[in-house]
């Protein structure tokens, strides 16, 4: 019994000392980095790479590709948890731009998005905090554009529709032809 006290002491005093990080269930994200890619064989900056902290109190941030009814349907305001917008910097002053691609099948422009849908970073049914770093691979090369800086704005939102604050990256300078 003497052995078996002692033992039993220093294992909760162990478990007592460990501090478990509590966050709001907000999501809230900083910005980290965007990173530019540029194809080799024509020089120019397609693809970049927007890095963004997140933390989160009960760990409900992402969709499972099922996740499309209610609230989460196709058309609907939560499809997508990623929420991207895009600026350009035109006459100094950034200005939200909508980015279109011609649709060869339907013989118009189609209008696109930078909004992504996350997947579940913890399974439905765990609460507990999170926290970590988001990478989102993006074509950004706009041929129909005379300008070569651009920014982005962003904000997630979680399972319960919790939107974080949003960030806003620095600007970014593209190599163009």
């Amino acid at each position: 019994m003497r052995l078996v006290f002692p033992g039993i002491l220093l294992c909760l005093t162990i478990i007592s000392c460990q501090k478990f990080e509590e966050y709001p269930d907000e999501p809230y994200i900083e910005f980290r980095e965007f990173g530019l890619i540029v194809n080799p064989q024509t020089g120019i900056s397609e693809k970049g790479i927007l890095r963004i902290f997140y933390r989160d109190g009960d760990g409900d941030i992402g969709l499972e590709q099922g996740d499309t009814l209610f609230p989460f349907q196709e058309d609907g305001d939560y499809y997508y948890n990623l929420l991207i917008t895009y600026y350009e910097q035109q006459n100094g002053v950034f200005t939200e731009v909508p980015l279109v691609s011609w649709n060869n099948i339907t013989q118009q422009y189609d209008t696109l998005t930078f909004n992504a849908r996350m997947p579940l970073l913890l399974p439905k049914d765990q609460k507990k905090s999170i926290k970590g770093i988001i990478d989102n691979e993006m074509f950004i090369y706009n041929p129909l554009s005379a300008y070569d800086t651009i920014q982005f704005r962003v904000k997630i939102t979680d399972r319960a529709l919790n939107v974080s604050n949003e960030v806003v990256t620095p600007p970014i300078v593209l190599i163009k032809p």
